[in-house]
């Protein structure tokens, strides 16, 4: 009996033990977890709380969290912008927030100008590209984080070379003279070079197409503005971060000339019966010769800090990036450091930084592409003893000797200071001063020694040392007030003052004649041939002065209305039009947020319909004195008998014009903004845009005019169109998301007036051909009333007779008629782009396309040239053609433009965290990634995305023989987070 209740006392002191030690196991559970959004990137400072209960947690830079709770406790997620997630307690959880549509719009900032404003409430047309829509994969350029993402902002490389940059394009251009690329604004700073900015640095770009959007920089804006955020911001919770960036990519030419082989030479001769034809021996692709597998590398580490009240963010980039054509080469090395600091209580902010690139490349002649096209396949590189083989005659000089003994090296230096304060007078009243000191030089140096020739002579060693330098000074005040009334009325104010001083000034020295190569350009003083104008200088300078505001009023987030208004002083204006004055007034109505709109709620996230006009200026084409008369020396004009010596004497070679102005641009925009079920959003864009005052170049009468030609603001060119932008959120599963998008536009564009009363246009032609073999007096191009830029003008070819001629359209009397045949405009811009996850695999592919434009295919119109065979190669389409006329320019050689190119895609890995963490790491990611991998077009040229010269609208769509050859790549990178 004793043992039994012994037994009974022992199970119950057991039990009790054992649910003591239960409890006291509830009460101290640990979760842990990670919160990322649907694209696995962390999202930092996200809400974690137990349900039911007072204890919560925020998440760190990586995105972990850890929290005291009871074991089967429930937790609750929320980040803003995102919708809240109940999960069940537990170890190492991953819990995947998906973005909530209706509340993010009500969250995201777009910059806007002089400030920002929440999505939600823009009224103009504004286009936002952010971090994670270019995360993936290698960039090269910050233009090609906007290619095919933005609808109607058309980029294109001006050429393979390592050096070159892109033409931006909005909704068709404005301008026939003048470039056509936007004002790009960097943290508040307007007018950088965006290639200044390093791709890894930006946060967001946001853009503004249309007028009532971009009106706010008046004389500047009229072909639209991109606003790139940079990392500057600070955080709430304290972040740290070193990060590492870097990847290696090898690269080749995407495509090459079709040209004939030693062996399929040696056959048409056979086959032609062309006795006299000379066989050298040699079996030479020239193209191959002079091109090569490129290899290149980039690195990027960043250091940041970040807190409440200050933070700083250093950043260092190494570029070597080769050519696909031997000696092309470029390295950038590019630095920037940023520090913010807060006071008084928060109500001073303090940012200031530098950013410096130091870029040194070697450019290569172009001249190398005709003359590998030139010499035919049997002629050698080199002679039996080992120097280069060479032709006498025009354009035949051995392309290898001129890439390999001619000498160019180009650097460029840029840098950017800058500094920024915001003070809050009083609740709501905030004042902000942005200045900015930019510099931009670059050197030249270039040496042809004396053993090169050229058409067949000796230069007898030619050196040149060239420098320009930029400077931009600016200083930006400027008053916002933000109050919001009775809890449905939300104004917003801005007012402000901006003072813009561009010097920019530079020399050069050419000498030729040199007895020794031994110093190259770096000598000149040693030719002994020097001509007049060898020697020369320059200075210029401009000043702008601008006054500006922005009224924004919302009425119950659902009725909004924003009007600006800028008057710009320019000293590049004439007198007569030293100020112009910039308004612009939208509206928007979010229809979805209406009480009769209720019942939609479940499915319809929203609905906003915007309506705005602007008018907006470009004054690009104005250089710093063309309103004036300028003086140049004539030479010896005049026997001064009292000295015995010739005097100089000055004349005028520019007329005076007082009424020379901006190109003004108006604009109407009809948009739509939507997004239903939580996975579909899109924007629909209407626009019809008209530029008036157009500048050109006219023919002016002697007298009263002392120069026969001026430049004056006459004409109007007018675009209209639609953009369609699509996002589809298509799977949202456990383990794998997949995003799709689309963007659309169309543009119509059409000269409507050339001519006044006092200015006529008369034969306004473009598209010179003047440097083609044979076609020294050929336009290709006309700028007319009716009809877009780029307009190909000319005789069409309906067709070879039996004979190889060319069979042209003639008039009643016989004679060869010209006609329009085709513009180089596309009339389609196509962008398209993929996101997918699977566990922690990531993979994205874009894409974009150009149609309805034509190409002038110069290359083929040059080779199709009956006299070149057998002296010269020549393409193995024209030998089987038959053709025995000599060239003609037709729209036998202008051919459909339209393309679609798989710009790139990207396969990625992240290791598991649990992993990375034990490798003291926060991040490891590797990807790789193929870039211009194919292109499907029905162009017979190496490429139908042909560069537009300066981004100008005259002379597009022309293809000559000189075109650098764009590379397909692929990379193998690795991000990493410490």
């Amino acid at each position: 009996m004793k043992l039994t209740v012994q037994n009974k006392l022992s199970g119950l002191i057991l039990f009790m033990m054992m649910l003591f030690c239960s409890n006291v196991s509830a009460q101290d559970f640990t979760a842990t977890g990670t919160v990322v959004d649907s694209e696995k990137e962390p999202l930092i400072g996200a809400s974690v709380s137990v349900v039911g209960g007072k204890v919560g947690a925020i998440t760190d830079i990586d995105g972990n969290f850890t929290i005291q709770c009871k074991q089967g406790d429930m937790l609750e997620i929320s980040y803003v912008g995102y919708n809240n997630r109940k999960v069940q307690a537990g170890k190492g959880l991953n819990i995947v927030m998906e973005q909530d549509a209706k509340t993010l719009d009500e969250v995201t900032v777009v910059g806007v100008g002089y400030g920002k404003m929440r999505k939600s409430d823009l009224t103009g047309a504004i286009a936002s590209v952010n971090s994670k829509d270019m995360k993936q994969g290698v960039i090269t350029s910050t233009e090609q984080l906007l290619q095919g993402k933005v609808a109607g902002l058309s980029i294109v490389q001006s050429s393979g070379a390592v050096e070159s940059g892109a033409s931006i394009r909005l909704r068709g251009g404005t301008s026939l003279s003048a470039s056509n690329g936007p004002l790009v604004v960097v943290d508040g700073i307007p007018g950088v070079d965006i290639n200044s900015v390093q791709p890894s640095e930006i946060v967001s770009m946001d853009i503004l197409k249309d007028a009532s959007a971009a009106a706010i920089y008046g004389s500047r804006g009229a072909n639209g503005v991109i606003i790139i955020t940079t990392n500057r911001q600070g955080s709430d919770t304290e972040v740290n971060t070193i990060q590492y960036n870097g990847y290696v990519a090898i690269a080749s030419a995407a495509k090459t000339l079709d040209l004939l082989s030693a062996n399929q030479w040696r056959s048409y001769v056979r086959s032609t019966g062309n006795m006299n034809a000379l066989d050298y021996g040699a079996d030479t692709d020239w193209q191959k010769e002079l091109m090569r597998t490129a290899i290149s590398h980039s690195h990027n580490i960043n250091f940041s800090s970040s807190k409440k009240s200050h933070g700083y963010r250093a950043s260092f980039t190494y570029n070597n990036n080769e050519g696909v054509i031997k000696r092309n080469n470029m390295n950038r090395v590019a630095g920037s450091l940023s520090a913010y600091q807060t006071g008084m209580n928060g109500r001073l902010r303090l940012d200031e930084g530098i950013n410096a690139n130091f870029d040194s490349w070697h450019p290569i002649d172009n001249r190398i592409f005709e003359r590998m096209t030139n010499l035919q396949p049997t002629f050698p590189v080199f002679n039996q003893n080992g120097s280069y083989a060479q032709l006498n005659g025009t354009n035949t000089e051995n392309p290898v000797e001129l890439n390999n003994n001619r000498i160019e090296d180009r650097k460029r230096h840029r840098f950017l200071g800058y500094l920024k304060a915001e003070l809050s007078i009083v609740e709501g009243l905030t004042a902000t001063m942005n200045t900015s000191y930019e510099s931009n030089s670059v050197k030249s140096g270039l040496y042809k020694p004396t053993y090169a020739r050229m058409e067949g002579q000796s230069e007898h060693g030619w050196g040149q040392r060239l420098y320009d330098d930029y400077t931009n000074k600016q200083l930006e005040l400027y008053l916002t007030y933000d109050k919001k009334f009775a809890d449905i009325h939300h104004l917003n104010l801005m007012g402000g003052y901006s003072y813009l001083d561009n010097t920019y000034e530079g020399f050069g020295s050419t000498r030729s004649g040199f007895d020794s190569d031994a110093f190259g350009y770096n000598n000149l003083a040693a030719g002994t041939d020097y001509r007049q104008g060898d020697v020369y200088s320059y200075k210029g300078e401009s000043k702008l002065i601008s006054f500006f505001g922005r009224i924004n009023y919302s009425l119950m987030d659902r009725y909004m209305v924003t009007a600006t208004l800028r008057r710009d002083g320019s000293s590049r204006f004439g007198n007569n039009h030293k100020w112009g004055v910039f308004p612009s007034v939208s509206l928007a109505w979010r229809i979805s947020e209406e009480p009769f709109m209720a019942s939609t709620h479940e499915w319809l996230d929203n609905l906003k319909l915007r309506a705005g006009f602007g008018v907006t200026g470009n004054q690009n084409g104005i250089g710093e004195y063309k309103s004036l008369a300028i003086l140049s020396p004539s030479g010896a004009a005049y026997f001064d008998g009292t000295t015995g010596t010739w005097k100089n004497a000055y004349t005028q070679i520019q007329n005076p014009n007082p009424d020379l102005k901006w190109e003004s641009t108006a604009q109407w925009n009809l948009g739509v903004d939507f997004s239903v079920f939580n996975k579909l959003n899109g924007t629909l864009e209407l626009y019809y845009k008209k530029t008036s005052d157009l500048l050109w170049t006219y023919p002016v009468p002697q007298p009263p005019y002392l120069v026969g030609t001026m430049l004056a603001n006459v004409g109007d060119l007018v675009n209209k169109g639609f953009e369609l932008s699509l996002g589809y959120k298509a799977v949202r599963a456990k383990n794998w998301t997949l995003d799709a998008n689309m963007s659309l536009a169309y543009n119509h564009q059409e000269i409507t007036k050339l001519s006044n009363d006092q200015y006529q246009a008369v034969g306004l032609q473009a598209g010179s051909l003047h440097n083609v073999r044979g076609m020294s007096n050929t336009y290709s191009q006309v700028i007319k009333e009716g009809y877009p830029a780029g307009a190909f003008w000319g005789p069409h070819c309906t067709g070879i007779s039996s004979d190889g001629k060319y069979m042209l359209d003639k008039d009643d009397n016989g004679k060869v008629k010209d006609g329009y045949l085709g513009s180089a405009m596309p009339k389609w811009n196509l962008g398209l782009s993929l996101n997918a996850t699977w566990r922690d695999f990531d993979a994205s592919v874009a894409a974009y396309g150009m149609f309805g434009q034509k190409v002038l295919n110069v290359s083929r119109m040059v080779m199709y040239d009956p006299t070149r065979f057998p002296s010269q190669n020549t393409l193995d389409d024209f030998m089987k053609s038959g053709i025995t006329d000599n060239p003609t320019y037709s729209d036998y050689f202008i051919e459909n433009g339209d393309f679609f190119r798989l710009q790139a895609i990207t396969l990625g890995y992240s290791v598991p965290l649990n992993t990375v963490k034990k490798l003291g790491l926060s991040r490891l990611r590797f990807y790789v990634t193929g870039e211009n991998l194919f292109c499907i077009t029905g162009y017979k040229g190496i490429d139908p995305e042909v560069s537009v010269p300066d981004n100008v609208l005259s002379s597009p769509g022309i293809d000559f023989f000189n075109s650098y050859p764009r590379p397909r790549t692929f990379s193998l990178g690795v991000n990493i987070g410490f």
